[in-house]
């Protein structure tokens, strides 16, 4: 997909500019080391034509945090981002778009620290990331990074080299997706979104640790919250996820999607039947209400 043209406005460095002249350097500890961190938003058409940015306080409060995780100077607001976003979002007529802000280092080919961060916003249009048909997973053979070894609740941008090759081993397999272990053997989550499974009505999510804290994963406890469905986090296999009802992926480019198959193993439910439908469904309204 082609995710600019000559009239798309980006925020950068506090200022709009077209991304078709929007210049970096080469010589960057980002585009060399991967020392950037960045946040994946949504934003949704309401029903009046608004727009709505989903949970913006608490995507930028993470990307503060990343920053700081990674010692990169950066002293935006969360404020002073939302407002931003906004613009961007109405400069390019987009209402139901993918918002990438980018925090990433200027031009510094040693390890020393920086004294200053480039700041970026960008949106372009884009459908659910993992598609919205049921998904063939397969455990990985890579596991998630040591979290002694990375900042690894921090959004950053060279923990997700990882994530590729994850996901171009299932996608060369045949399979739709991968699933990640962490260094333990244990369950941790997708390339880009978390995990839940669902046993008796009830479900199950990797504890906090070796996996990102995510957004949706969140929201989707919140949500098991109001419609009293029992979440437990905790640490398991892939094997014990073998006889589960039902399992899914949430993240905020893939929202809430469903399992087909894991390692070929099917579910005992069909999804239409499972509580996780149902939990896809309310996660469906609530973005738009």
């Amino acid at each position: 997909m082609k995710y600019f043209n000559e009239h798309t406005i980006i925020f950068l460095d506090g200022e709009y500019v077209k991304a078709a002249d929007a210049r970096t350097d080469l010589y960057g500890q980002s585009l060399h080391y991967g020392y950037a961190v960045f946040e994946g938003i949504r934003s949704y058409k309401m029903k009046d034509g608004s727009t709505k940015i989903f949970k913006p306080v608490a995507h930028y409060e993470r990307l503060i945090a990343s920053a700081q995780a990674l010692n990169m100077p950066f002293s935006y607001s969360v404020e002073e981002m939302i407002v931003a976003t906004d613009k961007v979002l109405a400069d390019n007529n987009l209402g139901d778009a993918y918002i990438r802000p980018l925090v990433y280092g200027p031009d510094n080919m040693s390890f020393n620290p920086n004294t200053i961060s480039h700041f970026t916003i960008q949106a372009w249009e884009m459908q659910p990331f993992l598609g919205e048909k049921l998904l063939r997973v397969m455990t990985s053979s890579f596991q998630r990074p040591n979290p002694k070894g990375f900042r690894i609740t921090a959004k950053a941008s060279g923990h997700y080299v990882n994530s590729i090759m994850a996901s171009h081993e299932a996608k060369a397999k045949g399979f739709d997706e991968a699933l990640l272990t962490d260094m333990d053997g244990f369950a941790a989550e997708a390339p880009g979104a978390n995990l839940f499974y669902e046993k008796d009505g009830k479900l199950f999510t990797p504890a906090l640790g070796h996996i990102l804290p995510g957004i949706t994963r969140a929201t989707v406890i919140e949500i098991c919250k109001d419609l009293g469905i029992e979440v437990t986090e905790k640490k398991f296999t892939t094997e014990e996820m073998y006889g589960a009802d039902a399992a899914f992926f949430c993240g905020t480019a893939a929202e809430v999607i469903g399992f087909e198959s894991l390692d070929n193993q099917p579910f005992a439910k069909a999804w239409n039947d499972s509580v996780s439908k149902k939990i896809q469904m309310v996660y469906k309204d609530l973005v738009i209400s």
